[in-house]
């Protein structure tokens, strides 16, 4: 049997974004989504995990996109005050202060907290909990929060309690198609607990504006409202 949850990154980016998983999830397999604190969609999103309280919600901490939302954190920020780009973040690690990441990180997820939405684990904005350097404040967070946090692919983060076995990360972009969820049933034979992720979406300005993966995010929609599971797969 393999337990999946198929979860929906980037809910709060903004209003296109947040219908598009709704939708996902009201008429699709989408049973969970993680959500950022610190963008224009972040209250609405707030507002619909409460109306659906079936969608299981996590935290997407940011490092890479809008703005922080502490002031204090230099080494995380361009002259302009936003994020380092994912491009910009890898070339500054070894400037980056951890302690100004486990500050943001936290006030990011106090935030979340204080909405009053169940909070069921983490994972973060283009993976960036991944990189070796920012280990330690994941490890410190995850324990302090009681968080179980996505794996990176294949390999679960060391000393954190993982969120699923496995996190999948191909259901994107070319690696979309109709019978994605059928081929699982061929690639894992054991008994497993599988996360995929993916990123339903309407389109809207913000998201054109703010995003390179744009119109994929629809396709997705249609793929995961038209999905019927095979048998041995289970959504939790």
């Amino acid at each position: 049997m393999i337990q999946l949850i198929v979860n929906a990154d980037d809910f709060g980016f903004s209003s296109g974004v947040n219908y598009g998983i709704i939708d996902s999830h009201l008429n699709g397999i989408v049973n969970s989504a993680t959500m950022m604190m610190n963008m224009e969609g972040t209250e609405q999103a707030i507002q619909l995990a409460k109306e659906h309280p079936s969608l299981q919600v996590g935290i997407h901490l940011v490092l890479t996109c809008g703005k922080p939302l502490l002031q204090d954190v230099g080494s995380l920020t361009n002259e302009e005050g936003s994020f380092h780009s994912l491009s910009e973040l890898h070339l500054k690690k070894d400037t980056i202060r951890l302690e100004e990441v486990e500050r943001e990180w936290t006030a990011q997820i106090e935030k979340f907290l204080s909405s009053g939405v169940p909070l069921t684990h983490m994972d973060s904005h283009h993976h960036v909990h991944t990189i070796e350097e920012l280990l330690p404040v994941v490890q410190r967070l995850s324990k302090k929060y009681n968080l179980p946090v996505r794996a990176n692919g294949l390999e679960q983060i060391h000393g954190v309690e993982p969120f699923t076995d496995v996190a999948l990360f191909d259901f994107y972009g070319d690696g979309l198609e109709a019978k994605y969820f059928d081929k699982l049933k061929e690639s894992f034979t054991q008994p497993i607990k599988i996360e995929v992720m993916a990123h339903p979406a309407y389109l809207d300005t913000a998201l054109l504006n703010g995003s390179s993966y744009t119109y994929k995010r629809i396709e997705e929609v249609d793929i995961l409202k038209a999905v019927v599971l095979p048998e041995g797969i289970q959504l939790l």
